[in-house]
């Protein structure tokens, strides 16, 4: 399992057991994710948290490996 993978579960573990926690990962995702592992996203990072139901789930498609390589409105190279 991957560093990310095992991140999400603390967070989606978290969520399960905190509705108040919840509440502010679907409000503020960057400020409750930093509450529960001490990380801070970079500010050009944009960050949307989605509750899935019984009956709906979220697909994400993910960037494009050939064009992940990408420069910020700071003029910074980063990958994703």
């Amino acid at each position: 399992m991957s560093v990310n993978q095992i991140h999400m579960n603390q967070i989606v573990q978290r969520a399960w057991e905190d509705a108040t926690f919840k509440e502010k990962l679907v409000a503020d995702p960057k400020s409750a994710i930093k509450e529960v592992l001490g990380i801070s996203l970079p500010d050009h990072i944009q960050l949307t948290t989605v509750e899935e139901t019984v009956d709906q789930y979220v697909l994400v498609i993910p960037p494009n490996p050939a064009k992940v390589m990408k420069t910020t409105s700071t003029g910074r190279k980063f990958i994703w």
